[in-house]
């Protein structure tokens, strides 16, 4: 008996979360729909009303205790309650400090991600794409990047400029000093602590947005990478990283690098980004690793790096069967290094982008636990953490969770809300990760977690690298300074240069902080090699003396009966002991008509 239809095929219901299959104005309009509005209320309340209310009060309340409460206060702690006041400050500072910086920080990047970065972002992509339709028709690297230098000023101030006039509308509003009256009439108070922080806001905006187009018109722009033999024509305004000669490298490391292969839960299951339009399953994966098996039988691999991305929404299904598909493959497995992607941690609903959770929810530390369990099973023994407050790199992850495994295994099986801070403390203390060099002089990988704290399926694509994890980075680099380093992170650090159709291509998801980043790892290790995934884009460039390198999905993007690809780099130390990245080597995974 034939079906009606095949439920092998999907149906619309798998097209329900697909950026591909439906438009962003129908996946909006499905948000607005179904979205929580007593979460969303809550949720606001928590990360933007009560910390702005805060700090528009703030003044207020300082003046107040400044000009009336300072004395008395003063005359009450006196003595002994002084000394007692002091040393509580001092045990809070010892004891939570640098979890309150954590949340600082944080706090920090998130208002930055919301309000700053998309509409500068939004108007230095769409000035890029106007100026190289009318201006770069054909031009080389060298003037394209002068382009993309000069529209990032303009737009930086085309956004602080309406910032600025804002802030002189608002500030007949404001009020910075207050008397104790003010506390008696706490509607009177917000009021003017919410003009304050309004201005306080704007005035932040502003000068972020200026600072920001500076930093992006001034560092180095990124171009595209061309290999000799690779196919693309040659620019004579090519940059000089990765162009010495093979024949002259000394030592040579293989790195199969995967990323975003989106592992299903469920035999005939689909993609949330793709819907019908990607594979169903996980068979491609399997051909993958074969694939890769083959590769290493006759030229043996050093690494296989996945950037990210593993599981298609972080359920225990997914990593079930990704442990399931790795399986046949020991010897790949003994190489492999896996991170955490987006849909790893930060995806809420694989079925609805309108699903909502609160911050503090245990759901979102559930897939830190499965993600950070995953990483220590595939290579616990191997990696290390870094110890911060010692300054050195500590010992490996594996024996820096064993005394929290039982507390994570218990908080896995009951979610109760007491062990979320304890999860979010033991998972950022795991990043960076460190695989040594073996020896003095050989290459040392750095794996970090690129993703930004959220809590909406909409806006789980968000990136950013602490300056936590960057002082990690620093010591590791310390610890190991004769070796050759490659970096590893989920999502893409520079928007890419290369021209688009649609302003909707130029528009990604790129780290909050990627400037930052960018040349903090241009001081630190200027000859790096950077390889993440995220955007699923095919592309190999500089930026300096950076090396980045950006993986397609093996999975993603193609139906079955469609080729995907991969990539085996070859890196290669040369005598004056720089790190080059030479010819790499594309692995097609043929099409099939059924699976």
């Amino acid at each position: 008996m034939q079906p009606i239809t095949d439920p092998r095929d999907g149906d619309a219901e798998d097209d329900a979360s697909s950026t591909k299959q439906r438009s962003l104005l129908s996946l909006a309009g499905s948000l607005l729909a179904e979205i929580s509005l007593p979460k969303l209320v809550v949720a606001w309340m928590w990360l933007i009303g009560v910390p702005g209310l805060l700090l528009g009060v703030a003044p207020l309340l300082a003046s107040v205790w400044l000009s009336t409460v300072s004395t008395k206060v003063a005359y009450a702690v006196s003595g002994v309650w002084s000394a007692l006041v002091l040393a509580a400050v001092l045990a809070l500072g010892w004891f939570g400090g640098r979890r309150l910086v954590r949340i600082a920080e944080g706090s920090f990047w998130a208002l930055t991600s919301l309000a700053v970065q998309p509409i500068y972002a939004l108007a230095r992509e769409g000035l890029r794409h106007l100026a190289e339709a009318v201006l770069a028709k054909g031009a080389g690297q060298a003037r394209r990047a002068r382009l993309r230098a000069a529209t990032a000023a303009v737009a930086g101030l085309a956004v602080a400029v309406p910032a600025v006039l804002l802030v002189v509308w608002l500030w007949p509003s404001t009020r910075w000093s207050g008397s104790m009256a003010d506390l008696a009439a706490p509607l009177r108070l917000a009021a003017a602590g919410a003009a304050n922080a309004a201005v306080l806001i704007a005035g932040y905006f502003a000068a972020a947005a200026a600072v920001w187009g500076i930093a992006d018109a001034t560092m180095s722009q990124p171009r595209t990478r061309r290999f000799s033999g690779a196919g693309g024509e040659s620019d004579p305004d090519e940059a000089s990283p990765g162009t010495a000669q093979p024949d002259a490298m000394v030592r040579r490391w293989r790195v199969a690098h995967l990323s975003d292969v989106h592992i299903v839960g469920e035999r005939f299951g689909f993609r949330i980004e793709c819907g019908r339009a990607g594979p169903r399953g996980n068979g491609r994966l399997h051909r993958v690793l074969a694939r890769l098996a083959e590769i290493h039988a006759s030229a043996p691999l050093d690494l296989v790096l996945i950037t990210g991305d593993v599981t298609d929404a972080g359920r225990s299904a997914e990593w079930a069967e990704f442990f399931d598909a790795l399986a046949p493959y020991p010897e790949l497995v003994a190489r492999m290094l896996i991170q955490p992607g987006n849909h790893d941690v930060n995806v809420v609903d694989r079925a609805n982008p309108a699903r909502l959770d609160l911050p503090f929810s245990p759901v979102k530390r559930l897939r830190q636990v499965r993600t950070l369990s995953a990483i220590a099973a595939v290579q616990g023994d191997r990696v290390h953490v870094v110890d911060l407050a010692a300054g050195k790199v500590g010992p490996i992850l594996g024996a820096a969770l064993a005394p929290h495994r039982d507390a994570l295994a218990r908080f896995a099986d009951r979610a109760a809300l007491r062990g979320v801070p304890a999860v979010a403390d033991a998972w950022a203390r795991a990043f960076p990760l460190v695989l040594p060099p073996a020896t003095p002089d050989g290459l040392g990988v750095v794996l970090l977690d690129s993703n930004a704290d959220t809590h909406f399926s909409f806006t789980n694509a968000l990136g950013l690298v602490t300056a936590e994890q960057m002082r990690g980075v620093e010591i590791a680099l310390e610890a190991h300074p004769a070796a050759c380093w490659l970096v590893a992170l989920h999502h893409h650090v520079v928007e890419y240069p290369m021209p688009a159709k649609q302003l909707s291509e130029r528009i990604g998801t790129a780290l909050v902080n990627g400037t930052w980043f960018v040349r903090r790892l241009q001081r630190l290790v200027p000859d790096a090699v950077v390889m993440h995934g995220h955007r699923h884009v095919d592309w190999i460039g500089t930026c300096g003396d950076l090396t980045i390198v950006s993986a397609p999905s093996p999975v993603m993007g193609a139906t079955n009966d469609r080729d995907t690809a991969f990539y085996i780099h070859t890196l290669a130390r040369d005598a004056q002991g720089r790190l080059h990245l030479l010819t790499p080597e594309r692995v097609v995974i043929p099409g099939v008509t059924e699976e």
